[in-house]
């Protein structure tokens, strides 16, 4: 049948709409329409599936797999995959400082480029294998180093929120690229929030006072969130006043500080958590709806296996305990992120010609070494013992990281090395210039006298006892990091001992890595003088044994355990010392290894360096008073003799830190760098690693009173500074800093100032602006910085909110948060905080100094609570008291809350007794008739409760 003209112009339409892309594909379309347009299209279980870490293919539509987090806290880390045979995969790119040196460059300009180098590798990853390298970048780790034990110490930035702020939004920047639209990468903060220790990280509840999370904690991770250059946050393993942070609620916090779209994500396994060691809620379902409910909008759990995450929310939909609008909010935000990244532009958007060719390119490695160099800060130069002169004809490098670079556990593969010994080789082309190491060379003998042999094989092989004596092959290099365990490379070709799942011991190993660091044997000391060889990876301890056939295992029987005796063949530091008092200059390197006594997962208990390295550096700079101790580690050391003339710290700093080491040794480069925490002189001086309380304890530079052994902001230069000239203007604080010395150099201007009076506990100092800047001699230049009123803001727990007082305050200028070089004053006018008024109802939380108590969640969902027992306390200052008092209360098995005047122990104004109600959840009233008045208010509490709010009613 023929169809007319006019019929088939009508059909015209049809088939042009048929083969039209969808609006989803339209460039030019706002991203948020874009966005609903895709979400309409797809059904209830694609959309779930949606909010796992890896999202599958949707075929139908052609969406590929995409995958969420790669590792990217100093250039691009791992993949957070596995390759087609179960192995982790490490990026072999440009692997910069650990992220506690690149803070320590005090350089935000320095930190966006490297971000954009990072962004860059992570692109020219990601087109050559999408599927192991995410665009979602896992990093940076905002985390605030309050307590310097903390194992994920080098992850960090500093103790500082300022300074934290600042480099986060720096490098979050970079990673993010200069588009408005779209995104090189999608970096998002770890780990919110109030995380920082690793003992007991999923279970441990880090209780934050008001004054804490708002001044000091939350700054940290709004900073980037609000200059739009970070796209999420992680949640921590942690409780936070009760609460897992998994299930807090980011949409009043993240969300509402965020300058654009955000997507967060749980941390591995911390879903599992809720129901598991956390025991928070009773089924995987409610776990999952209140995550959902609360914000978190993606599941990192089971790895690359979504059908945990897939049960828990279909339970959750299924039980009514969300709806399919709480799904749509999580995946609008999920897309937001992979449409503003370009997966759905024709051309992949803006980023998408980035190729694998960036990957340690040239500029890449240049920008490394000045990284690594400019991140070097200078402890100690008395008698300007450095720079070292480059007419030095016998230089001695002497300690375990005197030749070898160690990677961590968020790095990426060296691909090159160069270690301090190359770099002073270098730096030094007609010197002689020697390592020496300095650790022990030691034989493992077996009860029936046979010596363990390493295998020769340049890729490793089996460990056998089967030698009758003790020769190169059975010869091991020992290294003592501290802490416990022992590591033994063996002299046969260069490889630790490690010992692998299936029972096996081979020598194998590069270098201690792993979750596990199957490479570290704990010695048992037995009663005949052997010793037993054991590792605890969580689930032993098992001991080293020795089969039939002569090989080593691995048993968990200690009766099976085989005893050893260890024999030194030599003394590194008798070699160390014979070394030094040969050498014209002496420089010890020494420190951490980043997988030992002190990582994710290992708290370290101690700031003292290890034993071993202790008595090297005592002993080499008796041998030569010319000695300069290099010390490279992830966090603040202490070591026993104070007396070295010269000390330069770095933090471990990639492949380029022997160039950049000796650049600065030799003077071709000017230290710059400062530190970015207090070095404490012990860790008797710190709180215990699970009280958050920076203001009750006097810690960190904030509020530390005493003498540390290097102060925060701390570092010396090879020439000198003059301040002169300090004004205040409106919001401008302007001061003249003059090279006063021979060399060209940076100093790092930092401004801090001080409340002379307050409602409350002030800081010493706080940091308020600071401005790296390079000078001549003899060169000037004025420091120009911004302090606003609303700088000096506290957060008043009397009315939940920021408040500038009306005060005097010092006004500080220097090179550390110690070396003050101009100060004055400045009067601001603001706000008298009145006296509290009782009368009205008060939530317990906000007090304003406590013992013994704990904070708590008041429901699973939301607010906070005071948990209390016998003795402990709270108090609510200068307040107006009725003489009716009624509290919240809940409590399992009930009490009392003596109301107390003027402290815990003064005048007995009333008791409200506490009845039984049931459970922590299960909130009943007390309540207690009352004298009225004036004063400092004592709640004083008797039996196990909590208490989430009260009122003194006229």
């Amino acid at each position: 049948m023929k169809r007319s003209l006019a019929a088939l112009l009508l059909l015209l339409p049809l088939c042009v709409a048929a083969t039209q892309e969808p609006p989803f594909h339209d460039t030019g379309l706002p991203i948020a329409q874009r966005v609903d347009d895709l979400l309409g299209r797809l059904t209830l279980a694609e959309k779930v599936s949606l909010l796992h870490q890896y999202q599958p293919a949707i075929p139908r539509l052609g969406i590929g797999l995409v995958k969420n987090g790669t590792e990217a806290l100093h250039g691009v880390g791992w993949s957070n995959d596995v390759d087609d045979n179960g192995n982790s995969v490490l990026a072999e790119g440009t692997v910069f400082p650990q992220a506690i040196g690149l803070a320590s460059t005090w350089d935000p300009e320095l930190l966006k480029r490297v971000g954009a180098a990072t962004g860059d590798e992570a692109r020219g990853y990601n087109a050559e294998n999408p599927r192991l390298w995410g665009l979602n970048l896992w990093a940076p780790v905002v985390d605030l180093l309050r307590d310097p034990r903390a194992g994920r110490n080098e992850e960090g930035y500093s103790e500082d929120p300022l300074l934290t702020g600042a480099m986060s939004t720096a490098y979050t920047s970079g990673l993010s690229g200069g588009d408005r639209t779209y995104l090189k990468t999608a970096p998002l903060l770890k780990h919110f929030i109030g995380y920082n220790n690793e003992t007991s990280r999923d279970v441990s509840n880090s209780s934050l006072r008001p004054r804490v999370m708002n001044e000091y904690q939350i700054p940290a991770f709004r900073t980037a969130l609000a200059a739009g250059t970070a796209h999420g946050v992680m949640t921590s393993y942690n409780l936070v006043n009760g609460r897992p942070s998994t299930v807090t609620d980011l949409n009043a916090t993240v969300r509402s500080w965020a300058k654009g779209p955000v997507m967060n994500v749980s941390d591995a396994y911390a879903p599992g958590n809720l129901t598991g060691s956390q025991a928070y809620f009773a089924t995987p379902a409610e776990g999952a709806a209140a995550m959902l409910k609360a914000g978190n909008d993606s599941f990192t759990d089971q790895g690359t296996n979504p059908a945990t995450t897939l049960a828990a929310v279909n339970g959750a939909l299924e039980r009514g305990l969300i709806t399919e609008a709480d799904v749509d909010s999580a995946v609008s935000h999920v897309l937001t992120i992979r449409f503003r990244l370009g997966e759905f532009d024709p051309d992949g958007g803006p980023y998408a010609k980035i190729t694998k060719d960036v990957v340690n390119s040239p500029a890449h490695k240049a920008l490394n070494r000045e990284a690594a160099t400019r991140a070097m800060v200078l402890l100690k130069n008395e008698a300007r013992a450095l720079p070292l002169a480059r007419s030095v004809k016998k230089v001695a490098v002497i300690g375990p990281l005197s030749d070898f670079l160690y990677g961590d556990w968020y790095g990426g593969r060296l691909p090159y090395q160069v270690t301090p010994v190359d770099g002073i080789k270098a730096a030094l082309p007609g010197a002689e210039v020697t390592a020496y190491e300095a650790v022990d060379k030691v034989a493992l003998k077996t009860s029936t006298g046979k010596y363990v042999t390493f295998s020769a094989d340049p890729q490793g092989g089996p460990v056998v006892a089967d030698a009758a004596q003790a020769g190169p092959a059975q010869t091991a290099s020992l290294y003592d990091w501290g802490g416990g365990p022992l590591f033994f490379r063996a002299q046969a070709n260069g490889k630790y001992m490690s010992w692998a799942f299936d029972g096996s011991v081979r020598n194998d190993q590069d270098q201690p890595n792993g979750w596990f660091v199957q490479q570290g044997f704990t010695p048992v000391p037995q009663a005949d003088g052997s010793i037993l060889l054991s590792h605890n990876p969580g689930w032993g301890p098992f001991y080293l044994t020795v089969t039939g056939t002569g090989a080593l295992s691995f048993s968990n029987d200690v009766a099976q355990a085989e005893h050893f005796t260890m024999e030194t063949l030599s003394k590194g530091a008798d070699e160390a010392v014979a070394a030094a008092k040969d050498a014209d200059e002496v420089v010890v390197v020494a420190g951490n290894m980043p997988f030992v006594n002190g990582r994710e997962t290992d708290d370290r208990e101690s700031l003292k360096i290890s034993a071993k390295q202790d008595e090297l550096i005592s002993a080499v700079h008796a041998a030569n008073r010319d000695t300069t101790l290099v010390l490279e580690s992830g966090y603040p050391l202490t070591w026993s003799d104070q007396t070295v003339p010269a000390v330069l710290w770095t933090s471990h700093g990639g492949p380029e830190l022997g160039n950049a080491l000796a650049s600065v040794l030799f003077g071709a480069s000017n230290p710059g760098g400062r530190l970015t925490q207090t070095w404490y002189r012990s860790e008797g001086e710190l709180p215990g690693i699970l009280d958050y309380d920076i203001i009750k304890n006097g810690v960190t530079y904030l509020y530390y009173q005493g003498k540390p052994l290097y102060p925060f902001g701390h570092g010396l230069s090879y020439t000198s500074f003059a301040y002169e000239g300090l004004k205040v203007a409106g919001d401008r604080v302007s001061v003249k800093v003059t090279n006063t010395g021979s060399r060209t150099g940076d100093e790092v201007v930092q401004l801090y100032t001080h409340q002379h009076a307050s409602r409350v506990r002030q800081p010493v100092k706080q940091l308020r602006a600071f401005e790296r800047v390079t000078l001549g001699p003899g060169q000037s230049k004025k420091v120009v910085f911004t302090l606003k009123k609303a700088d000096l803001a506290l957060w008043d727990v009397t009315r939940n909110r920021f408040v500038t007082e009306t005060a005097t305050h010092d006004v500080l200028v220097g090179s550390s948060s110690a070396a003050i070089r101009q100060r004055t004053t400045m009067h601001v006018n603001g706000e008298t905080i009145p006296p509290r008024d009782l009368t009205r109802v008060t939530r317990a939380a906000d007090f304003d100094d406590y013992s013994g108590v704990e904070l708590v969640d008041e429901t699973k969902a939301s607010d906070t609570a005071v948990g209390a027992s016998t003795g402990d306390w709270i108090s609510f200052g200068n307040a107006r008291l009725g003489r009716a008092f009624t509290a919240g209360v809940a409590s399992a098995s009930g009490g009392s809350i003596e109301l107390r005047l003027g402290s815990p122990t003064g005048t007995l104004l009333g008791m409200a007794q506490v009845a039984a109600t049931g459970g922590a959840y299960q909130w009943g009233t007390a309540s207690a008739t009352v004298g009225g008045g004036t004063g400092d208010l004592y709640l004083v509490f008797r039996g196990d409760l909590r208490i989430k709010d009260f009122a003194l009613a006229r």
